[in-house]
């Protein structure tokens, strides 16, 4: 017997009533006022895997936040609390020590602000996320932003938001020891609300691109997480690295695959590694997707994106090998549907979730075969979030 719709992953909570449940909380704990801070998580519709190479990607923040309530004190002390893991750090910002846990994400943070000329302030802070953690929506990107933006309230001068990114992902790639690129944060700090954001991980220019009025962001969550998909997303870091490394005295100015052409790659072909090679192609067609489905995004030509999000799903499997047969399934469940304008399997890999455009009047439809198919096959219920593409990181205020 397949499982019905109640069974699908629960929707996220409207925002005035997730601000209100983390100032009820906030005051639970400690006693005392604060101010909120909220920062979104992120689907990324097409451009995989291409951020740490130097190239384009097109995510949107999604409307599943982290929430981050503090009140500041004169210490140099941060008692941090997550609700999502109920468990309580207290931080020394004078002595950072990695922990192996959650916390190291705001510890990082306060480090790399004070690295970059910030006074961070002690004081008593709340988190607590509706970001699926695990899924590939971002969940620690969200968490860094919103960590950030609380640490850097008591700051006589904002911060500039593309600045802030950086630092938070200095923050997972030199204090966690994540080699993430920067689309995650950035997006996170510059989402739009009804917009995609087209993104240069290189130069960090960046542009908006309407989001279809008359579609819904399904992101289906296969519910696995694969044993080794961190070692495996490093090695993919790798093996990128020693295609540029390869292939650079005969292409002097290469200093990322962003810089290689598809012709290049194939005149040089003989030079790499069977593996190095594929790696390499998928990056380097991925990069030309992205522009093409802006291109296609702008122009409402709907079948045109279909097929980039259905290839950039069959580079991922066959040239990057970072799929799995739950992800594929998922995939080939969406492409039976007109109603779906692209599907692809999105984030590390090897689990996680898929991210499909769906028409608005056929999600209900659509998510009733996708959950009943795949637990026919699988016998496990994915998650199914429903989004739309919402507005970036920043202050919760009371009055809107």
């Amino acid at each position: 017997m397949s499982p019905g719709p109640a069974m699908v992953g629960a929707a996220a909570q409207p925002d005035l009533v997730r601000a209100l449940e983390v100032e009820r909380r906030f005051h639970e704990l400690y006693g005392k006022t604060c101010r909120i801070f909220r920062s979104p998580g992120r689907i990324n519709l097409i451009g995989e895997h291409t951020d740490y190479n130097d190239g384009l990607v097109m995510p949107a923040a999604i409307d599943r936040s982290c929430w981050v309530a503090i009140s500041p004190t004169a210490s140099r002390t941060l008692d941090v609390h997550s609700d999502n893991f109920n468990e309580s750090r207290t931080l020394d910002l004078d002595s950072p020590k990695r922990l192996g846990d959650w916390s190291d994400y705001a510890q990082g943070v306060a480090l790399m602000l004070e690295e970059c000329g910030y006074h961070v302030r002690g004081g008593k802070m709340l988190i607590a996320s509706d970001v699926p953690m695990g899924s590939g929506l971002s969940s620690s990107a969200a968490m860094e932003v919103g960590v950030a933006l609380a640490l850097l309230d008591a700051q006589p001068e904002p911060c500039d938001r593309a600045r802030l990114a950086r630092i938070c992902q200095r923050a997972e790639n030199e204090f966690v020891g994540a080699r993430c690129g920067i689309m995650d944060q950035f997006v996170s700090c510059h989402g739009r609300a009804g917009h995609v954001l087209l993104l240069d991980c290189r130069s960090l220019e960046h542009r908006f691109l309407p989001f279809p009025s008359d579609a819904c962001l399904v992101i289906c969550n296969t519910r696995l997480k694969h044993a080794n998909a961190a070692g495996e997303y490093n090695l993919r870091r790798a093996q990128c690295e020693e295609g540029v490394r390869v292939l650079l005295p005969s292409i002097p100015r290469l200093k990322a695959l962003r810089d290689l052409s598809l012709q290049e790659l194939e005149c040089s072909r003989s030079l790499l590694s069977s593996v190095v090679y594929k790696r390499c192609r998928h990056v380097v067609s991925e990069n030309q997707r992205v522009l093409d489905a802006a291109a296609a995004l702008a122009q409402g030509a709907w079948q045109q994106l279909r097929k980039l999000m259905f290839a950039s799903h069959q580079s991922l499997r066959d040239d990057y090998e970072v799929s799995c047969p739950e992800l594929d399934l998922l995939v080939e469940l969406a492409s039976q549907s007109s109603a779906v304008y692209g599907a692809r399997m999105m984030g590390g890999g090897f689990g996680g979730c898929t991210i499909n455009l769906v028409s608005s009047e056929a999600v209900e439809g659509f998510v009733e075969k996708v959950v009943s198919k795949y637990y026919s096959e699988t016998n496990v219920v994915p998650e199914i979030y429903l989004s739309t593409a919402s507005p970036g990181a920043g202050r919760w205020e009371s009055s809107k």
